[in-house]
């Protein structure tokens, strides 16, 4: 493979938004909008994919409303599970390489230590379940896929619990926040980045066994574990350093346990994931998760002026 040609879905999403950027300059990249490609119109996927005739496919779109999907489980299995199928076969046809995202939620959080690629899943919502059947319907359809399992994801774009937490911190006296769910915040940013690596691993040689090396499921997290209580003291203690005017005191973010904050979709207790696999492969140094979160609250910041 010599120019890549690549296609990419979901642009206006979290880490579909730091792709854009990340991609400048790899060579052609098409970005629909979800007029003019959305999962669940698979008629208009296949057109658009036949369309553009890419060599490479980044599929960062998807149904990431977790507690709604409980209500809409058909409207979310179309978009996770069925659009990916699709697009696969489509990457297949036209022996394009797929890069997708995958979610800490196929597991249930039972594991003690950090979550492996080959891990037995058990998904424990409607979410978790789709973004499964999506992933075993990629491996089924064409080898030349990778798949990115994270968690956790925050950015710029898009809507995500660092925004969140944020925007309450300016409004209320006191948040509960859960403590008993430990994960790892990664930054679309970051992912961005390593997906970058992957397209240049795919692109940089030609024949049935280039980037022979960066197919398969690979989880990607920044190193260190935290609890969603203390990821948000975390990012209230940067903002303020920042100067942000917030009206929160630290010692009013209350944690809580998961069965004080009922929500429609089960939540895993443990959403670590072991990065072993994806830092050998493409060589990663990966970094503690609190650098990112410093670079996110200082490019928020510099945006909201």
């Amino acid at each position: 493979m010599t120019v890549p040609r690549i296609l990419l879905l979901g642009k206006s999403g979290q880490v579909g938004s730091a792709l854009q950027v990340r991609l400048a300059g790899r060579g052609e990249t098409f970005a629909p909008d979800r007029d003019a490609c959305d999962l669940a119109n698979v008629d208009q996927l296949r057109d658009v994919i036949r369309g553009v005739q890419p060599n490479i496919i980044i599929n960062a779109a998807a149904y990431t409303a977790v507690d709604r999907a409980e209500d809409d489980a058909d409207i979310c299995f179309r978009a996770n599970a069925i659009a990916p199928g699709v697009i696969a076969e489509e990457a297949e046809s036209l022996g394009a390489r797929l890069i997708h995202y995958s979610t800490d939620y196929v597991f249930d959080g039972a594991k003690e230590a950090a979550y492996l690629e080959e891990d037995m899943p058990s998904p424990l919502n409607v979410y978790g379940r789709a973004k499964l059947a999506g992933d075993r319907a990629i491996s089924a359809a064409t080898d030349n896929h990778t798949i990115v399992r994270v968690g956790w994801v925050y950015g710029l774009a898009g809507h995500n619990f660092a925004k969140t937490i944020l925007r309450l911190a300016a409004e209320r006296d006191e948040l509960r926040i859960v403590d008993d769910q430990v994960g790892a915040p990664t930054s679309a940013e970051f992912i961005a980045e390593v997906t970058t690596r992957i397209v240049d691993c795919w692109a940089r040689d030609a024949g049935p066994n280039a980037g022979k090396e960066a197919r398969g499921v690979f989880n990607l997290a920044p190193s260190g574990r935290v609890s969603w209580h203390s990821y948000a003291v975390e990012l209230i203690r940067e903002a303020k350093r920042h100067g942000w005017s917030l009206r929160i005191e630290e010692d009013r973010i209350i944690p809580i346990a998961s069965e004080q904050y009922r929500t429609a979709a089960a939540r895993p207790k443990n959403s670590l994931l072991d990065t072993r696999k994806i830092r050998q492969a493409f060589d990663l140094d990966i970094p503690a998760w609190q650098v990112h979160l410093k670079q996110f609250i200082a490019e928020l910041g510099a945006h909201a002026r």
